[in-house]
């Protein structure tokens, strides 16, 4: 599994088009990843690249907590589904961010990419000029986390 870290700057052109960094190109070749599934993430403005394998792992695990004939579990796949789509990197390490994605995340010109684990965020720059959240609180919840 293809592991993501960083953040790192860049810049979104006219047409939506944005060059994945470097790190980023890099380890997805290295896990012989070509494709990419975009998403808005489900609770902040932002949007999640997943490799295809880290895709497939994510519909799979939803996929076993639902049941087809309950309404409102097809419904939420539908949703699922529907908040996504397939990118490709162009020759130049470019991907195309759909208009209607960067509207649903507030994004404009100048993103923030974060290497989360197995995916990568797109963050509007902006949004993370400032800490997600405090330092103190930060510290409260790990230790919280880590000790149950």
């Amino acid at each position: 599994m293809v592991q993501f870290l960083g953040n790192i700057e860049a810049k979104i052109d006219a047409k939506g088009r944005v060059f994945l960094p470097a790190a980023f190109r890099k380890a997805l070749q290295s896990g012989e990843q070509s494709c990419l599934v975009l998403r808005k993430d489900i609770f902040q403005d932002c949007l999640v690249l997943y490799p295809l394998q880290a895709w497939e792992e994510e519909v799979n695990l939803l996929r076993q907590k639902l049941n087809k004939w309950n309404k409102e579990h097809q419904q939420l796949f539908r949703q699922f589904m529907l908040d996504s789509e397939r990118l490709e990197l162009d020759a130049n390490g470019r991907i195309l961010i759909p208009k209607r994605y960067l509207q649903l995340a507030k994004i404009d010109a100048e993103v923030r990419f974060l290497g989360v684990d197995a995916t990568i965020e797109i963050w509007a720059k902006s949004k993370l000029d400032e800490p997600l959240m405090t330092s103190e609180k930060f510290s409260e919840g790990l230790q919280r986390l880590m000790n149950s």
